[in-house]
């Protein structure tokens, strides 16, 4: 019985802070990580969960960055190297065992991850300063270009815009 309690007052307990945290005004904050060697900011709100890199189902004609599809607590969800998408990286893809799939966040209604070298922590806008936006013209995924208190630049990349790029989207290669 005692159990029972302990279990109802912590539920309680949970439910209170829940509420209280989707009242609060919360910085913005990114999921950093790296790709060929550059460093990338996923907004968290549009990031979803985090996978080893594991085994692919390839999937014929399919352009060279869509590595093919996994199978992510049963959902068939397509992978895209992230470097390759973006023109960093060209050729065979090396995977490194600190790759992980960041899956985009169920609310931008596309079953898609994207593959990356490694994570490299959380940031908030409090760590980063300077935003520029990108010269000349750039896609529409595109946010601004931040900087550490190290002096690193990081790429925003807006992951709605990126669910909704045609490119993005439009796997198949013509040959």
């Amino acid at each position: 019985m005692a159990q029972k309690e302990a279990l109802r007052e912590l539920q309680g307990r949970l439910a209170e802070r829940l509420q209280a945290a989707r009242t609060m005004e919360r910085p913005a904050g990114w999921l950093a990580v790296e790709c060929h060697g550059q460093g990338f900011l996923l907004p968290l709100a549009e990031a979803g969960e985090i996978f080893q890199a594991g085994a692919l189902m390839r999937v014929p004609h399919a352009r060279s960055w869509f590595l093919g599809v996994a199978n992510l607590r049963g959902s068939l969800t397509g992978v895209v190297d992230l470097a390759g998408f973006l023109g960093l990286r060209g050729g065979r893809l090396q995977r490194d065992p600190q790759a992980r799939l960041v899956a985009l966040n169920q609310s931008l209604e596309l079953n898609a991850a994207l593959l990356v070298d490694r994570l490299a922590g959380l940031r908030n806008a409090e760590q980063l300063s300077d935003p520029q936006l990108v010269d000349g013209p750039a896609p529409e995924y595109a946010g601004p270009r931040w900087r550490d208190n190290t002096g690193r630049v990081w790429q925003e990349l807006r992951l709605a815009a990126l669910a909704h790029d045609e490119r993005f989207t439009h796997i198949v290669a013509l040959t």
